[in-house]
């Protein structure tokens, strides 16, 4: 019982620190895997082992060990089934002829080199109970491995799926599963047997099961699909089924001599690739295990790895020929070969980078071989270290060749405004709306096109469909899933444009879909991409605050290269009620972002006939009013006598603004102030606003924020046509 306590004390330990440790490094845009390695790293011999030896002895005893062993395998087990349910065929369907020339030369090159590095290493470390043979198969199995799990995240992630070069990675990558597994069940079958020749009736036995799995096997899985399209669910008994065959499927590889890891991969990869099936089958799975069964498989992992030991230079001498030899191997090896099928030479050389990544498929060759004794601890924590820095590196140096400014857009419908000039002047007003559900913000677009709709400028309203993953899912992260997404979605959005009205208007929205692990952070992206004007979005109340201007909202006002506007309507947060907005109040305290709330707000009014506009400044006692911009001005007095007529310019002493306002605001439909003090939202610590306008407005609120690098673009109402004189303000019926 004393052990079983322990085992759930570990247990409790070793989830907390993965989650925790996991969470820094996706902050640092790294994957969440790799923080968990390192998690498991730190509970080990080389951090917690060494900084308090007595209590790592106490919590991690010998005795404890086997039992993390035990859940790590059934963790490993259906882990590899995962995989396996997550390759699918339709991987190899494009490229194919390119893709099996640079995956097996990417798997050749560091191969060989890997075999060569085990002439040096094998005399120095390798355990003298193994035969070269069975070493140099390992070291070059090992040098091969390219992660698919990991490398599809990072495809869906940078939104590279179907791209040319996210198919071509995901085939290469699909290819050198296939083949690096095989490869690594011949290395284990040596090993075993301890010659090439006593290896023959395992790998004959292997290829007989492999059939019979392709044939028979996936006969029997057929039927479960059809039971799936009848039912339409997943009930228990065939999930037990399913998760017996999956036990059964690995037990019978390790009797057949290969490894246990192997049958559950070939069951997930011959299971029908029925989509509801599978995402149903990984959605039961894989919280179970990605939270709670891997995290031991790393703590396991950990306990095993002793940085320690790399205790003279020497020694890290020859680490870094692993690493050196590991990335320079399936570096070279992809970005030769893509060459010479005629890819470029930066989407060859992020193929190259992409083709790196080796993650926990790495970590999960490493513990097979040592616990087959054919790597000794020493190469083990060497390889363990090269897994991680490989992983590591694959994202900033896949951005650094192949930048998001390169990856194609491929998420818009046609816009006929794409090919005008992108230089600063361009005609073309872009409004991007974030849209965080097609079917609750309809309001919000229609103040968009009410705001762009203008017939003196071009313009383009782009409804931004944002689709976060969650990296902790592993089949949500898949492109395949994430393709499936984004189709959902674009229909949604498709759905919403049909019902703008009017008609006439619909020409003008071009919707924008992406996946992405950070909302507020790929909004900014997507705006700089999209070359926007202004970011207009609605507020959403954050889960830990009542600050209406707080979560992913504070973040894009705060860090958003271009002009941002929030909408806040206190009776329907989401932004789905259509009003038309006929009166309109703009508070002006001679502020850049009270200018872009001016000029927002004559976009409005020259948009449609009926609507009033009244520019209010408040003093308080003894001050003079602030002076309206000279820009504003000019257009004034440029603008017909009919539309300067619906234009009011009163100036209300009041010891307290923002109460004016306040009370202003109950006579009119929408009420546009700047972030600035003089309305009680201003950007504090930590780029955190105030909200007290958006609390106490007796009207819908829009909240503006110039980029402090824009210019007005009150310019471009004006009618480049308009020959009338300037007309005084009061005598042409505009009320000051």
């Amino acid at each position: 019982m004393q052990t079983v306590i322990l085992v759930l004390v570990e247990v409790l330990i070793v989830i907390g620190l993965s989650r925790l440790v996991g969470l820094g490094f996706r902050w640092i845009k790294q994957p969440l895997v790799i923080g968990e390695i390192v998690a498991g790293i730190m509970l080990g011999p080389s951090l917690f082992g060494l900084v308090a030896p007595d209590l790592a002895a106490s919590l991690f005893p010998a005795e404890a060990v086997p039992f993390l062993n035990v859940l790590s395998q059934v963790g490993l087990i259906f882990f590899m089934f995962l995989i396996g349910l997550e390759l699918d065929p339709k991987y190899l369907k494009g490229n194919l002829d390119i893709a099996i020339l640079t995956s097996h030369v990417s798997i050749l090159v560091p191969f060989s080199l890997g075999s060569v590095l085990a002439l040096l290493l094998y005399p120095l470390v390798s355990n003298d109970s193994v035969g070269f043979t069975a070493f140099a198969l390992f070291l070059g199995a090992a040098m091969s491995i390219t992660a698919f799990p990991v490398l599809a995240r990072i495809i869906t992630e940078n939104n590279l799926q179907g791209t040319r070069l996210g198919t071509l990675a995901l085939t290469c990558a699909a290819v050198d599963d296939v083949t690096a597994w095989c490869l690594l069940a011949l290395a284990i079958a040596v090993t075993r047997t301890n010659s090439m020749v006593g290896a023959i009736p395992t790998i004959l036995w292997s290829l007989f099961y492999i059939g019979f799995m392709v044939t028979a096997g996936r006969w029997l899985l057929q039927r479960i699909s059809r039971h799936y399209d009848h039912a339409g669910r997943l009930n228990q008994f065939v999930l037990a089924g399913i998760y017996m065959a999956v036990v059964a499927s690995a037990l019978i590889t390790e009797l057949i001599g290969i490894h246990l890891i192997f049958g559950a991969f070939l069951l997930g990869a011959v299971m029908p690739k029925n989509p509801g099936l599978v995402r149903e089958l990984a959605e039961k799975t894989e919280d179970f295990v990605l939270i709670f069964l891997l995290p031991i498989f790393f703590a396991y992992s950990g306990l095993r790895t002793e940085i320690g030991l790399l205790n003279k230079p020497e020694l890290w001498l020859l680490c870094a020929a692993v690493l050196g030899v590991a990335i320079v191997g399936k570096y070279a090896g992809t970005y030769v070969a893509a060459r010479v099928c005629g890819i470029d030479k930066r989407e060859a050389s992020a193929l190259g980078w992409l083709m790196n990544t080796r993650g926990l498929t790495e970590l999960i060759v490493l513990n097979i071989g040592l616990s087959l004794g054919v790597i000794s601890p020493l190469l083990f924590t060497m390889l363990v270290i090269m897994a991680l820095v490989t992983t590591f590196m694959t994202s900033p140096l896949l951005e650094w060749t192949y930048p998001k400014k390169l990856i194609q857009l491929d998420m818009v419908e046609p816009d006929p405004t794409a090919g005008e000039s992108t230089e600063v002047g361009s005609p073309t007003y872009r409004i991007l709306v974030p849209v965080a559900n097609p079917n609750t913000q309809k309001g919000l677009l229609h103040i968009a096109l009410a705001i762009a709709d203008t017939k003196m400028q071009p313009a383009a309203v782009h409804p931004l469909s944002l689709i976060q993953l969650e990296e902790d899912y592993l089949f949500q992260s898949t492109p395949g899933e994430a393709d499936r997404l984004i189709q959902t979605r674009k229909a949604a959005l498709e759905a919403l444009i049909q019902t703008l009205e009017p008609p006439e208007i619909r020409h003008l929205v071009h919707p924008i879909v992406r996946t992405t692990k950070d909302v507020g952070r790929a909004t900014v992206e997507v705006a700089k991409l999209d070359r926007a004007d202004l970011i207009l979005m609605g507020w959403h109340r954050p889960a830990f605050s009542t600050n209406r201007l707080g979560g992913r909202v504070g973040q894009i006002l705060s860090s958003a290269p271009v002009d941002v506007a929030v909408f806040v309507n206190p009776d329907d947060s989401s932004g789905s009620e259509v009003r038309s907005y006929e009166k309109l109040l703009v508070v002006y305290a001679a502020n850049i972002h009270d200018e872009l709330g001016l000029e927002l707000a004559m976009r409005l009014l020259v948009n449609r006939d009926t609507r009033r506009l009244t520019v209010l400044r408040v003093v308080q006692q003894g001050e003079a009013p602030s002076e309206l911009s000279y820009e504003f001005m000019t257009l004034l007095e440029q603008l017909p006598a009919t539309l300067r007529s619906r234009i009011e310019l009163p100036i209300v002493e009041a010891p307290n603004p923002i109460q004016a306002v306040v009370e202003a605001s109950g006579s009119v439909d929408l009420t546009i102030a700047g972030t600035s003090r003089a309305w009680g939202i201003e950007r504090q610590t930590l780029g955190r606003y105030t909200d007290q306008l958006a609390i106490q407005c007796r009207s819908s609120l829009l909240i503006t924020r110039r980029y402090s690098q824009v210019t007005s673009h009150l310019s471009s109402l004006l009618s480049p046509t308009s020959n009338e004189a300037p007309v005084d303000t009061q005598e042409s019926g505009v009320e000051v």
